[in-house]
């Protein structure tokens, strides 16, 4: 989605496609970390990377950008085969990569951090960034908090501009300001056409700031859509209450699913449509009636059941 065009489009441009996954696979032995994965993230997109702990989405990251090779299929990162070195080490300047666990030289100031990046890779941004994000760069990186080694994460990420960034659990550490200036960043890359590749289990954060979401499970892809599709697609979470307690089995029907009964209040997820809904609650002692949109903290769920998602996978 670039704001550069006349009109705004939602889809990714499939002609620009950024990263390609076709059938990539990572086994270790008997168990299997990515199996058959594939997608495409489009130019000038957001695109949220779903899972919890173990489900694979540091795997594929790490297939990605050339650190593990594939047991089988292929990827391409802005036209380079993962599996030629060459090719993929020439691209890699165009690439701002923000891993889940920072390996920042502990002894080193947060200054002479960006100093070693900004000779591999340029900095033209570094103080566009530090007006948003204000590392203590005078200070050892030992002595910063979780929140700060964060800032000087993301400043290095996106300090030589790359085309396309990709983040593993971006926001972690950081407070709820911080954590606004980044979606805010993000929505503002993204709308001058760069590429972001978002892995984070708050789904909160990715039902704001992204355009589509793959959700991964046990090493396979479970769901891959715009998110507002995949909202509009799980039904609406409604709750109704009641002048007095219902018999569930008088209550319910099949279009309901996830139904609570808490004395005189029911709720449930509505598959069906909300003007049928609202005809037949009209047989009951209703008093009140909330039907909204559900989050993606509800539709992850359907798929992982009580695994709810903990960190990064």
């Amino acid at each position: 989605m670039c704001a550069q065009t006349e009109t705004l489009d939602t889809e990714p441009d499939h002609d620009a496609t950024t990263i390609s996954l076709d059938g990539l696979t990572k086994r270790y032995g008997d168990v299997t970390a990515n199996d058959a994965v594939s997608f495409d993230v489009g130019a000038g997109e957001i695109f949220g990377y779903l899972g919890p702990n173990g489900a694979g989405k540091t795997t594929t990251i790490r297939l990605l950008l050339g650190l593990i090779k594939p047991t089988s299929g292929s990827a391409a990162v802005l036209g380079a085969d993962i599996r030629d070195r060459r090719a993929l080490t020439a691209v890699k300047a165009n690439i701002g990569y923000l891993p889940d666990s920072l390996g920042f030289e502990e002894r080193q100031t947060g200054r002479q951090v960006l100093d070693y990046f900004a000779r591999m890779r340029g900095d033209e941004r570094r103080e566009e960034l530090l007006e948003l994000f204000h590392p203590p760069l005078d200070k050892r990186v030992e002595t910063y908090s979780h929140g700060n080694k964060r800032m000087l994460g993301i400043v290095q990420a996106f300090m030589h501009d790359p085309d396309l960034a990709i983040l593993d659990e971006p926001t972690s550490g950081l407070d709820p300001l911080k954590q606004d200036r980044m979606h805010a960043f993000l929505e503002e890359e993204r709308d001058a056409g760069k590429t972001i590749f978002f892995s984070s289990h708050v789904l909160s954060e990715v039902q704001r700031v992204c355009d589509r979401v793959g959700i991964i499970r046990n090493g396979g892809l479970v769901a891959l859509e715009d998110v507002d599709d995949l909202l509009k697609r799980s039904g609406k979470r409604v709750r109704v209450q009641l002048a007095e307690p219902v018999d569930e089995s008088a209550f319910v029907t099949s279009e309901m699913i996830d139904v609570e009964i808490i004395d005189a209040t029911v709720r449930f997820t509505y598959t069906g449509k909300p003007a049928e809904l609202l005809e037949y609650l009209v047989q009951f002692a209703v008093e009140d009636v909330d039907i909204s949109d559900p989050q993606l903290d509800d539709i992850f769920k359907h798929y992982y059941g009580d695994d709810s998602p903990s960190g990064a996978g």
